[in-house]
């Protein structure tokens, strides 16, 4: 293990491949004194296998690059072996195993005393782990009171680890009071996306979704499941949405790269049905991916 340690409890199969091998375990590789660690400057970006297929897998993997340039790091792995690797890697588990592919760069150190990291410190890892595709049973959701960041106060336009914590504590906040989820503003008062992934919702046989501005990231599946609807006829429009649009819609779907498509079924007090777009949407995305 080349002096490295793990630590397996408790956690599900995981194979990551460091400093050109494969680690079984949970192979720790960040210490206390490690900058991303400590300060948080840290990029990453979540993949899926299921059912053999990995859709999207070079996106994901173009952008995990892009993070690590948008937040001064080195992208020191080209698209072509991040993915290799990652077909690589997948073989190492059972053949109906439901994985997360989690691409990643980090700062190792920076100067004495600074908060600042060095991107010559650049590392990088991929670590793939069993994570099953969460059951489209449906979803609670509220408004949250904590607003996403917009670009000139947080790396908006990177998938870093440094922008979660907020997530995590509307989560946090919206689970105390009854829901498994929640709507998160911009500064200016408009939905930006869920705590957990970004939102759908349909109204009089359109679908709408917030237009990207800023502060939230237009996600790859949010991408494709938007360009999947317009091809099958589906009216899809980005714009700015408030949280009463979200109040009175017929329907609430969301999309991201862990639970792909999931409906929300209720908000607040009223209960929604996992209605005909949200339906069509997921199946288009599944055909999709095992032609993929």
């Amino acid at each position: 293990m080349s002096g490295l340690q793990r630590a397996d409890a408790g956690l599900s199969a995981t194979w990551t491949f460091f400093e050109d091998d494969w680690h079984a375990g949970d192979v720790r590789i960040m210490g206390p004194r490690t900058h991303a660690c400590w300060l948080g400057s840290m990029v990453f970006d979540g993949a899926r296998a299921f059912e053999g297929v990995m859709p999207d897998l070079e996106r994901h993997c173009e952008r995990v690059n892009h993070s690590a340039a948008t937040f001064f790091l080195k992208p020191m792995v080209d698209t072509a072996t991040w993915v290799e690797l990652a077909r690589e890697g997948v073989k190492r588990f059972r053949p109906d195993a439901e994985l997360y592919i989690r691409p990643m760069y980090w700062a190792e150190s920076g100067p004495a005393g600074g908060i600042r990291h060095d991107p010559d410190s650049t590392r990088w890892c991929l670590c793939i782990y069993e994570a099953p595709l969460p059951k489209p049973l449906g979803a609670s959701i509220t408004l949250s009171p904590f607003r996403r960041p917009t670009q000139d106060c947080a790396p908006v336009d990177a998938k870093a680890g440094c922008l979660y914590p907020n997530n995590a504590r509307a989560v946090i906040e919206a689970q105390s009071r009854g829901f498994d989820n929640c709507l998160l503003r911009d500064a200016l008062g408009n939905v930006a996306e869920l705590a957990t992934a970004n939102v759908f919702m349909a109204k009089d046989g359109a679908v709408f979704t917030p237009t990207p501005n800023g502060t939230f990231l237009n996600g790859i599946t949010r991408q494709r499941v938007t360009g999947l609807l317009r091809e099958a006829g589906v009216t899809v429009i980005e714009q700015t949405l408030t949280y009463a649009d979200f109040q009175n819609a017929d329907e609430i779907f969301s999309s991201g790269n862990f639970s792909k498509l999931s409906p929300i079924t209720r908000i607040d007090e009223r209960k929604l049905e996992a209605g005909p777009f949200y339906q069509k949407a997921r199946r288009l995305y599944w055909d999709f991916a095992h032609s993929s």
